[in-house]
């Protein structure tokens, strides 16, 4: 008796509730954030916002990053507020904080396994820290999940859910596809919801509905096709894999591996990346098994599962931020489930017996508090490292040559995709000799060249010579500069080598005529 009052009066202690998770994630988020060092991919959209010179010009320019407009609009708005792009760490804080509180509230998921989400290697880190646009992706995907119910009498919310998914990244199509195709499937084949449906709904809701979510892909697709000069695509430069290549194979397959255990085995070691795609299979076997009760939410998980994994395959084998978007399909698949009443179906029809079931459950049970324990050691140590390791050196350069006096110098910085930080936290535009001009953002398409240290001190001595009040450069490098010219004085100043990204370590240099 003493016992049981004990663990009732435990249940009311603030940090038994889901609000206690809402309120340390934001504290250590806000801390976190805002000791974080931008790079490169998070500041330069911010600079594509903010030197396009039309609205024509910037949906011009984003076409070549591969990613679809709600971002960079999103940001448009947030710099009319605020010049400083540290407010778009404040709004990319509010999006994970808001995506967890969604969670935290409304997910069927226990106390404990909401923890552990919360504070795991994705929300903690990855869709946290980093300010980007899949953020947006565990947004959208969760407040899905939490209105789900209210398509018995409407689709358009979700429409326009899955119309802001579609249109956050390229990934949140990905995923935005087969949440529509599971709606459709549902609508189709579920005569008690669809008449239940059309009993409560407005006349136009489903028409709506779907133009809102045909229209929000048509746009999306359109903006992330690149133009035909672009030479990166986006970022996607090896083209389609029309081929069977099994090494490949086990590649894509270890993505949701890597997604569930965040562990990315060796490519070159056979035995490595079988081992590990059998572990991921055995995991979505085991998954698919425990949802089969639950036709709609398996339907999703094996749809949203092989719509990522054919991306994976095909096109681009992605980064963990890509194909964490496997992990993300796990928890709504799981979310979903809650939904709907068991059906026994899928089981009947393949004969298998209900202590089976039972039996795979425990095991799906293991398996999922083994990869959230993984997920949350994964995000504590990535959001610890962070804190203590810069992840880009552009933050602590650009500080350095504010407080030197040396933010108004003619400054030369090579190569110009690395040097986004710079001309962020400095705010203002640098010569790249990549483009042989004045520049900010870099868009990789024709007219732009990288350039090798030999042409980058050419180009110096041009300035120089032509440019008569031009005295001496500041020359800012991403790598150390290993040759040198006899018409030149070279003068190392200082280098910032503390840096988890290894091309945002800055060599800072003093140029002028010998």
């Amino acid at each position: 008796m003493l016992n049981n009052k004990l663990i009732k009066y435990t249940s009311r202690l603030p940090f038994h509730s889901p609000w206690f998770i809402i309120i340390l994630f934001s504290v250590l988020g806000l801390i976190g954030i805002l000791n974080h060092s931008m790079w490169r991919d998070e500041l330069n959209p911010w600079l594509i916002i903010r030197d396009s010179q039309s609205l024509g010009d910037l949906i011009a320019n984003i076409r070549y990053e591969g990613h679809p407009l709600l971002w960079y609009f999103s940001l448009e708005i947030l710099r009319k507020i605020v010049d400083n792009p540290i407010i778009m760490q404040i709004f990319h804080l509010a999006i994970t904080v808001a995506s967890v509180t969604l969670f935290c509230l409304y997910s069927p998921f226990n106390y404990q396994q909401k923890f552990l989400f919360s504070f795991g290697f994705f929300p903690f880190y990855e869709y946290l820290l980093i300010s980007r646009n899949y953020a947006f992706s565990m947004l959208f995907v969760f407040a899905f999940c939490t209105i789900f119910a209210s398509r018995k009498i409407t689709y358009i919310y979700l429409a326009i859910l899955l119309g802001l998914l579609a249109n956050s990244s390229a990934y949140g199509l990905l995923v935005s596809f087969p949440l529509s195709l599971t709606l459709l499937a549902e609508f189709c084949f579920d005569n008690e919801h669809r008449q239940q449906y059309f009993s409560q709904s407005q006349k136009y809701d489903l028409f709506l509905s779907i133009i809102i979510i045909i229209v929000s892909f048509i746009v999306c697709i359109y903006i992330i096709t690149p133009p035909t000069d672009s030479y990166l695509h986006g970022g996607l430069n090896n083209g389609w894999l029309t081929k069977l290549d099994i090494r490949h194979l086990l590649r894509s397959i270890n993505r949701i591996f890597g997604a569930y255990l965040l562990i990315i085995p060796q490519h070159k070691k056979w035995l490595d990346l079988i081992i590990c795609a059998a572990i991921a299979l055995l995991i979505v076997i085991l998954t698919s098994i425990k949802l089969s009760k639950k036709p709609v939410a398996l339907f999703f998980y094996i749809i949203g599962n092989s719509v990522i994994f054919a991306f994976t395959y095909f096109r681009f084998i992605g980064m963990p931020r890509h194909f964490g978007h496997f992990y993300l399909v796990l928890i709504a698949a799981l979310w979903l489930e809650s939904y709907y009443q068991e059906s026994l179906i899928i089981l009947t029809k393949f004969s298998v017996r209900p202590n089976s079931i039972i039996f795979i459950h425990k095991w799906h049970h293991i398996a999922l508090m083994l990869i959230l324990y993984v997920q949350f050691f994964g995000g504590i140590y990535s959001f610890s490292r962070d804190l203590v390791i810069p992840f880009s050196a552009g933050r602590e350069t650009a500080q350095y040559v504010q407080k030197a006096g040396l933010a108004n110098e003619f400054i030369v910085a090579s190569r110009d995709a690395n040097m986004a930080p710079l001309s962020g936290y400095l705010n203002r535009k640098l010569y790249y000799p990549e483009i042989k001009k004045m520049g900010s953002f870099t868009l990789f398409k024709s007219g732009r060249q990288d350039v090798e240290q030999t042409e980058i001190l050419s180009q110096i001595n041009s300035l120089l010579k032509n440019q008569d009040e031009l005295k001496k450069i500041l020359l800012i490098l991403n790598r150390k500069l290993n040759i040198n010219r006899n018409d030149l004085k070279i003068v190392p100043i200082k280098d910032f080598q503390r840096g988890w990204v290894d091309t945002e370590r800055y060599y800072l240099y003093w140029v002028d005529e010998a």
